[in-house]
């Protein structure tokens, strides 16, 4: 009975990938000689992996349609606000009465009356929109304030009692960040940096999640932009070093022999900047290339235009979505663990 159901399962997520991915990669414009728009697989996945001014959705067999989001640009004539609307399907030209803008790769540029982009003006455009990847992180940052209010008043009410509902669902993963992160890379100190280990952890843990729910209002790819990932690291650089003591900057200036002085400070310099930029990048290719992977294999299936290669193709997606799904707490653990050492480290007593 259960291979039974596997089966079915297995032939329902074949029709359904099947049905939706082209509407949610690509429009099914028509091109003038009245011919589809040909399949392109790298358009498709750059767009997934990229930000975006609109926020695409789809269902089986309804036409793509795009949420419009705001539009905020800086320029010399002042702020302006207006929709992303304006500016869908890409290339058309929205003008507000003093200059005219259209999309050009997700990029905003000025457009002269003739219609063609005027790189002077594009120049002094500082775009300040609010984004697909802007609102999910939005999105992330409302769901985790819900859900972690709501734990800390179940922990004020049942003070001494076992937890219940979401509060035991959550405090293993909270338990398990205290006692096998914080406490053995930080000591004593812990209690200290642990409402940032805890926001790092689930920050990253929840968009990871999101970004592999393969419909509205997931499919992003925060986690895997890496404005998103240089900013937490960012932060991690600063609390380390500002958190340093006097032997952890002895450590780096003053080397033991002190004739390696002139070789290890230029490591030992290169060394603070370096552990950030690993985090940084570590989250965003691992995030980046488990997206790209998925939607190459199923663009297979229009790459090669043959229902038969689809089998393949979705036994793949499923095998490569469990691993996704390792790999998204994987991550989550990796960088919050990372950050634990780097701060103990930094705030390690001499012995």
């Amino acid at each position: 009975m259960n291979s039974k159901i596997f089966r079915f399962s297995l032939i329902c997520a074949f029709f359904l990938i099947a049905g939706t991915f082209p509407k949610l990669g690509f429009s099914q414009e028509k091109a003038s000689d009245n011919k589809e728009k040909k399949f392109d697989a790298k358009e498709v996945i750059l767009e997934h992996i990229g930000d975006s001014h609109a926020w695409p959705f789809a269902l089986p067999f309804v036409e793509e349609r795009h949420i419009p989001l705001p539009i905020i640009l800086y320029t010399d004539k002042g702020l302006k606000i207006f929709s992303s609307g304006h500016l869908y399907p890409e290339g058309a030209v929205y003008s507000d009465g003093n200059l005219s803008y259209k999309l050009e790769g997700n990029k905003i540029k000025a457009v002269d009356a003739s219609g063609n982009i005027d790189e002077a003006a594009s120049k002094k455009i500082i775009d300040l929109s609010i984004t697909r990847n802007v609102i999910s992180m939005f999105m992330g940052i409302a769901i985790l304030l819900i859900v972690f209010l709501s734990v800390s008043a179940s922990y004020k009410k049942r003070e001494g009692k076992a937890p219940k509902g979401l509060q035991s669902w959550l405090e293993p993963l909270i338990l398990f960040v205290r006692d096998d992160i914080a406490i053995p890379n930080m000591g004593h100190k812990y209690a200290r940096f642990m409402p940032l280990l805890l926001t790092v952890f689930f920050f990253i843990l929840l968009n990871n999640l999101l970004g592999m729910v393969p419909f509205f209002p997931g499919g992003f790819n925060l986690t895997g932009n890496i404005a998103v990932t240089a900013v937490l690291s960012v932060i991690i650089f600063f609390v380390v070093n500002l958190n340093g003591n006097k032997h952890y900057w002895k450590h780096i200036f003053v080397p033991n022999p002190w004739w390696l002085f002139i070789i290890m400070i230029p490591v030992e310099v290169v060394g603070i900047f370096s552990k950030p930029i690993a985090l940084m990048i570590r989250l965003f290719a691992n995030i980046t290339a488990g997206h790209i992977l998925i939607l190459s294999l199923i663009s297979l299936i229009f790459i090669l235009n043959t229902i038969w290669v689809s089998p393949v193709s979705v036994v793949f997606v499923v095998f490569m979505d469990a691993i996704e799904l390792l790999v998204a707490f994987l991550q989550a653990y990796i960088f919050t663990l990372l950050s634990a050492l780097f701060i103990g480290m930094a705030t390690e007593e001499h012995h």
